[in-house]
């Protein structure tokens, strides 16, 4: 599995301390039919020296992934609420 740096989103905590999440899209091949392989692409969410979530194999669309990816980085996702998000969105 390959991935691929999307973006960096900092918001405030509970706490009042800053909290910093890195974006990744990750990249992998899923075979399909016993003898297809296409590439296949899901969303990865870390906290630098902390929490980390990956979601593999989300869609086969790059398009789509885009989509989730800004709206992942738009409203500042972090790696505890990141499967509720996607779930909601698919």
């Amino acid at each position: 599995m390959r991935e691929m740096f999307a973006g960096t989103q900092e918001e405030q905590g509970e706490d009042g301390s800053t909290v910093q999440c890195d974006y990744y899209v990750l990249i992998d091949q899923m075979e399909v039919g016993g003898s297809f392989v296409c590439e296949s692409y899901g969303v990865g969410i870390a906290i630098p020296g902390g929490e980390r979530t990956d979601l593999p194999n989300i869609t086969t669309s790059a398009a789509r992934i885009d989509e989730l990816m800004e709206l992942l980085i738009r409203n500042a996702v972090t790696p505890a609420s990141l499967r509720d998000v996607v779930e909601d969105w698919l």
